[in-house]
């Protein structure tokens, strides 16, 4: 029994203790005297105190076994450090079974739960890329998943192209054209999806003149492409994707292409993920006071009955 306690930080369900030996009898007993306290039905901890998370995880898999940590859950137990984003524990059991939820834990049922688990983990868990790849649809804005794609990713325990695999694997994803342009994005260090985003979202629906596409400019290290060139108005917008591992060479790099459009009598001004995705009619009205400062006669307009243009 000790070894199994402390294999599982501290807990054991009912069935697991009386595989060790154990009689009704003797985990009463155990009770009684404290050795043991009771969490929930059939499961138990062995000290009085409050739980640590991963006994809370490790109580939810055993209560609701067969079962494993899922969406946000599963990935505070592959990454060290991971902040969870709300206190309940998730739990994946398979499609087929029905468990009514326990305060403290949200239950999902899973298909084909078997063939999307990491077997060795301790607790059982979904693997790294369908927990990110739950999680990430579970956010309530495209930013905050690409954040949390780009978060797993920097945790360097996958890849944004192990993912991608996953994901080809899977028959139904929602979001799926979208979130692979993300993640290929991550993955090969481009921004094609923001690119894209810029053009659907800040550009075209609100009236802002066409900018020409991937530019050709000079640079100290050579041609370098501008990503929207305003030209023959003196603005250039260049579209930065990167989420993370942005070397010193790289901002170099980008600063030496901004110095060279200012000796060009160019304005550069810098685009992400936030002001393409979250808040694409602000950023509109920006660019749009820049290009009327720069030269252009024409007015940009609102998107939509909501838009703050």
């Amino acid at each position: 029994m000790e070894k199994l306690l402390r294999a599982q930080a501290g807990t054991a369900s009912r069935r697991q203790l009386e595989q060790c030996g154990l009689d009704p009898h003797d985990i009463e007993r155990l009770l009684r005297r404290r050795e043991l306290v009771r969490v929930l039905p059939g499961v138990f901890v062995d000290h009085t105190g409050p739980l640590t998370w991963l006994q809370r995880a490790w109580v939810g898999t055993l209560y609701y076994a067969p079962a494993v940590l899922a969406g946000d859950s599963a990935l505070r137990g592959a990454i060290a450090g991971w902040r969870c984003r709300e206190h309940a524990i998730w739990i994946a059991i398979d499609e087929s079974r029905r468990r009514d939820e326990v305060p403290g834990y949200r239950v999902c049922r899973v298909r084909g739960l078997t063939d999307r688990i990491q077997p060795n983990a301790s607790p059982p868990r979904l693997r790294l890329e369908e927990a990110a790849i739950d999680e990430a649809l579970r956010q309530p804005t495209e930013l905050a998943a690409i954040g949390l794609l780009a978060d797993v990713c920097q945790s360097r325990r996958t890849t944004a192209r192990r993912i991608l695999l996953t994901m080809e694997a899977r028959p139904r994803v929602r979001r799926r054209t979208w979130l692979q342009g993300v993640l290929t994005d991550i993955a090969d260090g481009t921004c094609s999806t923001l690119e894209h985003g810029y053009l659907h979202r800040v550009e075209q629906p609100h009236g802002l003149p066409r900018g020409r596409r991937q530019v050709a400019g000079r640079a100290r290290s050579g041609g370098a492409l501008r990503d929207v060139d305003y030209d023959p108005l003196p603005q250039v917008v260049e579209l930065d994707g990167r989420l993370f591992h942005d070397s010193a060479g790289q901002r170099d790099r980008d600063l030496d292409r901004d110095l060279d459009a200012a000796v060009d009598g160019r304005s550069t001004i810098r685009l992400g993920w936030g002001q393409v995705f979250e808040r694409p009619c602000y950023t509109a009205s920006r660019v749009s006071a820049l290009l009327v400062r720069a030269g252009w006669t024409g007015r940009g307009r609102k998107c939509g009955p909501s838009c703050v243009f």
